[in-house]
């Protein structure tokens, strides 16, 4: 049964209000890839009663259709940033949406939440708290750069004038958030927590302000550097940053989630449909790719300097037990639509599942160096022996003809693990590849790279001659997809030629599968595209802000002319003048 996203629904169940509310700005699928179903499962597992809200118009009183909730509304831009979902890295509007029934992008706003929480607040006045989450909050949850405006904007918090921000997975901290506001007990002490305050808790790091880092770049990215630094729950203090008079108060993360909690989790009641009050207005392309997927962990050991999971999930890999893994399987084999393929098993990076370094369970993330790069701490127990016999019993169960391995793979762990590496990347091969591999170098030149957070071509290479021996050796027609970054900070147009050329040489063809850097907040790539500095090599960085030259590097390695041409503006001049404007306005 779908949580309620009707009237109907209400009388049916016989309730008269809801609890809690959650808004979100994806079509409600319920399915434990959507994040606000998920919260809501959780929630209504806890013995709340919840709606779900996806999409509201926000030029009519659509808001209005649950009524009002007894504890909390709960806002989430949805399962992408809601600017990186309306908008290309050239600023341009994006016109399908995969969370949007009928695939066109006209129900989401930008700026999600903010528009949410406006919404919520113009139609119910003084009404219960407003609880943040989901990744555009939990990753604008301090002063952070926005590209958008080419700003350092302050905390979402602020500017949703909501009451609390519940960062990071928070399965945990809603419940406990619910229970404290059903019991009528001040909240501010759960983690995963970020409320505003007037007092500066005992044992609390102060951060560099809102307006220290709007002034001084070494500012922001001292305070990025604090900010990072506590985000690991065995080590991580609470932190407090400056905005104005008011004081943001972030406190420290939630313990990561045990195997058990994981499990949990995952094999409550999901429908993997989309609900068919939604189903109305059209399908749900994102359905295709998670209705038959299993999510094996959490957390990435990588770091890349460009992505959020760090951030957002976590450094350390929480794994769910193979056995909860396999009752899923086999639901998954019972459903009506089920036609006895399982499009991904996988995570964050599939070939993570089932190992952890012990010193950072213990005593958290080292400060000093990371996981695996520049090169694999020697430390990390690497062992893909557990995914071997996952992806065994899985192929065992009945009714599943095809078990395919689709979430990215770091082929540099692969290498590493010498004593099972080899027969899991023959097991992927012989059994679950689709035709092909995605592997995401991202780049071939190690200044670039380094930018990166990501390994060298060498280990690239060395992969690329072993998955090509064992196709060759199974006879199947299989090949790698290669994922590249143009415009990345430090690259230049001429390092992208010099990329065509490394790709047309080594790996014998030139990548389709290209994206335009596009800074989101709360990562290192993005720090150094603000400053045009990188902290963490201490020295400056070439960042090619221009929309057109991004465009360029982009063609420079497809072997085709910049759609955009002479007419196109960077963001950062849209921005000056929409400044401009602003000034003139006040005059």
């Amino acid at each position: 049964m779908f949580l309620p996203t009707t009237q109907k629904e209400l009388r049916t169940l016989g309730w008269d209000r809801l609890d809690i509310i959650l808004v979100t700005g994806d079509a409600y699928i319920d399915s434990p890839f959507v994040g606000v179903a998920v919260i809501g499962r959780v929630l209504a597992d806890a013995g709340f009663k919840v709606g779900i809200i996806a999409q509201p118009e926000v030029n009519s009183e659509d808001i209005c259709r649950l009524g009002e909730p007894e504890l909390f509304w709960g806002v989430s831009g949805g399962c992408i940033d809601s600017m990186v979902a309306n908008r290309t890295a050239s600023g341009i509007k994006r016109k399908k949406d995969d969370y949007t029934p009928g695939g066109i992008n006209n129900r989401r706003p930008d700026r999600a939440v903010l528009a949410y929480s406006n919404l919520i607040r113009r139609h119910f006045k003084q009404t219960v708290p407003l609880v943040l989450g989901g990744i555009e909050a939990s990753l604008r949850r301090v002063a952070h750069y926005d590209y958008w405006s080419n700003s350092i904007r302050r905390s979402i918090l602020f500017d949703a004038k909501a009451d609390y921000l519940l960062y990071g997975m928070a399965e945990r901290s809603v419940v406990e958030l619910a229970v404290c506001l059903r019991n009528g007990v001040d909240p501010r002490h759960i983690p995963g927590m970020c409320y505003i305050g007037r007092e500066i808790p005992e044992n609390t790091l102060t951060i560099p302000s809102f307006e220290a880092c709007r002034e001084s770049r070494r500012q922001f990215s001292r305070m990025f550097a604090l900010f990072y630094e506590n985000n690991d729950p065995v080590s991580a203090k609470g932190l407090c940053q400056t905005h104005a008079d008011r004081l943001l108060i972030q406190n420290p993360p939630q313990p990561v989630p045990t195997p058990g909690e994981l499990d949990h989790i995952y094999e409550l009641d999901y429908q993997l449909d989309l609900h068919p009050y939604y189903a109305n207005f059209g399908k749900v392309r994102a359905l295709e790719t998670i209705r038959f997927s299993i999510t094996t962990h959490r957390g990435c050991h990588g770091e890349c300097n460009f992505c959020a999971i760090a951030v957002h999930q976590g450094r350390t890999i929480s794994s769910r037990s193979q056995d909860s893994i396999i009752r899923e399987a086999k639901k998954l084999s019972s459903h009506p639509a089920f036609k006895g393929m399982i499009h991904d098993v996988g995570g964050p990076t599939a070939n993570m599942y089932g190992f952890e370094c012990s010193k950072k369970l213990n005593k958290g993330a080292c400060l000093d160096k990371r996981c695996i790069f520049p090169d694999i701490c020697r430390k990390m127990p690497v062992n893909h022996g557990k995914q071997i016999e996952l992806l065994q019993r899985l192929r065992q169960i009945e009714g599943i003809k095809k078990v395919v391995v689709s979430s990215g793979i770091r082929y540099d762990l692969i290498l590493a693990d010498r004593k099972n590496g080899l027969q899991y990347l023959r097991q992927l091969v012989r059994h679950h590849i689709s035709g092909q591999m995605k592997v995401a170098p991202e780049h071939c030149i190690d200044r670039v790279l380094d930018c990166m957070g990501k390994p060298g071509t060498g280990s690239l290479l060395k992969f690329r001659e072993l998955f090509n021996r064992l196709t060759r050796q199974e006879g199947l027609p299989q090949f790698l997809t290669y994922y590249i970054i143009a415009a990345h900070p430090g690259c230049r147009l001429q390092d992208m030629i010099e990329l065509k050329k490394f790709a047309s040489k080594e790996l014998k063809l030139i990548p389709r599968q290209v994206q335009i850097f596009t800074p989101t907040p709360s990562t290192w790539s993005t720090l150094m595209y603000w400053t045009g500095y990188n902290p963490l090599r201490e020295a400056s960085c070439f960042v090619e802000k221009n929309a057109n030259g991004r465009e360029k590097q982009k063609m420079a390695l497809l072997g085709k002319q910049s759609p955009l041409g002479k007419k196109s503006r960077s963001l950062s001049r849209v921005a000056k003048k929409q400044k401009r404007n602003k000034r003139n306005k006040r005059k």
